[in-house]
C-alpha cells in the first residue's frame, strides 16, 4: 500500500515539472526597467589601448598640447593599470628648451628622470616614450628656463603591444657601452631624424645622449636615469637636419652598470641641393634661407 502512494506522488510531481525552455535563458535583470541598456553597455568591449597612436610615429600626437610657463611644473595623472606606456612631446616655437621630465609611481618613489636640453624647441622638439607599468603613475613636467621660455607639452598614453622603435632600421647594435665609456654615431645628410633605444640587464640605467652638429656643439642634450634599465627601457627620436649630425652617447655610471644601445636612422628624406645639406645654424633650417 505504501509503495503504491509513493509511486502516484512521484507521478503527481513529474507531471508539474516546469517545461525547458529552447531559447536561450533570460536572466533575470532583464525584469528591472532600464536593464537592457545596461545590459547592452556592460557587453561592449572593454577600453583597447591597443588602438592608441604607435609611440613614435611623428612629433604631433592627437591630445592638446599644454603649455608649461618657464618656471611651473604640470602633471598628467594615469590612474588606469591599462597604461603601461606613454609619449612625451616637448617644444617651443624657436626658443631653447630646459625641462625636467619624471615619473611618479607612488609616494617619494621615482624610477625614471630625464634632463632635457634643446637648442631649438622648434627645429629639434624632445619626443620620447617612458614605460609606465604596473600603475597608478603620474608624468611631472618642470620647465627650469627663465619666464621668457614657456614651452608646449603633450602626453598622452600609447600602445604598449607593439615593440619599442622600428628595429628593422636600427642598422647600428645593439652595442654594449660599459660604464664610464661611449659611442658615436655620425649619419648621413638624408637621414632627417634618428632613433636611439638604451636598455640594461635589470640594472640602473644612467647615461647622457647629445646631439652635435660640429665639433662640441650640442644642439640637444638628454640626460636619464632610469632604476631597472629593462623593465623601463628609454626610447627616444632625435630630429637631425642639415649635415654633419652625430649621436654620442655616454654611459655615465660606473663599470658596473654596462647599458645596451640600439641606434638607427628613423626618417630619411632625399636632399639634392646644396643648400639643403647644409648644417642648420642659429635654429635655421634650409626653409629659413
Amino acid at each position: 500500500m505504501k509503495l503504491q502512494i509513493a509511486l502516484s506522488l512521484f507521478a503527481a510531481a513529474n507531471a508539474f515539472t516546469a517545461p525547458q525552455a529552447n531559447g536561450p535563458t533570460i536572466s533575470a535583470l532583464s525584469a528591472i526597467p532600464g536593464s537592457q541598456s545596461m545590459m547592452s553597455h556592460q557587453s561592449g568591449p572593454p577600453p583597447d589601448y591597443a588602438q592608441a597612436p604607435a609611440p613614435i610615429r611623428e612629433a604631433k600626437p592627437k591630445t592638446p598640447s599644454v603649455t608649461v610657463q618657464g618656471g611651473s611644473l604640470k602633471t598628467w595623472a594615469f590612474s588606469s593599470p591599462a597604461v603601461e606606456r606613454v609619449q612625451v612631446v616637448l617644444k617651443t616655437e624657436g626658443r631653447p628648451l630646459d625641462a625636467d621630465v619624471e615619473l611618479w609611481a607612488g609616494p617619494d618613489n621615482t624610477p625614471h628622470k630625464i634632463r632635457v636640453y634643446v637648442e631649438n624647441g622648434a627645429t629639434r622638439p624632445f619626443n620620447a616614450v617612458m614605460e609606465t607599468p604596473r600603475g597608478p603613475n603620474t608624468v611631472a613636467v618642470r620647465n627650469i628656463g627663465q619666464l621668457e621660455f614657456p614651452m608646449e607639452a603633450v602626453i598622452e598614453a600609447v600602445s604598449s603591444a607593439e615593440p619599442l622603435g622600428d628595429l628593422s632600421r636600427m642598422d647600428q647594435g645593439p652595442m654594449t657601452i660599459q660604464g664610464g665609456a661611449l659611442r658615436t654615431y655620425p649619419f648621413d645628410p638624408q637621414v632627417d631624424s634618428v632613433q636611439v633605444l638604451l636598455k640594461t640587464d635589470g640594472r640602473p640605467l644612467n647615461a647622457r645622449i647629445e646631439l652635435l652638429q660640429g665639433p662640441n656643439n650640442n644642439k640637444q642634450v638628454i640626460e636619464l636615469y632610469t632604476e631597472d634599465g629593462l623593465d623601463r627601457p628609454f626610447y627616444a627620436i632625435l630630429e637631425t637636419p642639415g649635415s654633419g649630425n652625430v649621436i654620442r652617447i655616454v654611459n655615465t655610471a660606473t663599470v658596473e652598470f654596462p647599458l645596451t644601445c640600439s641606434a638607427g636612422a628613423y626618417k630619411i628624406v632625399e636632399k639634392n641641393s646644396y643648400d639643403e645639406m647644409q648644417p642648420v645654424i642659429s635654429g635655421f633650417g634650409s626653409e629659413g634661407r
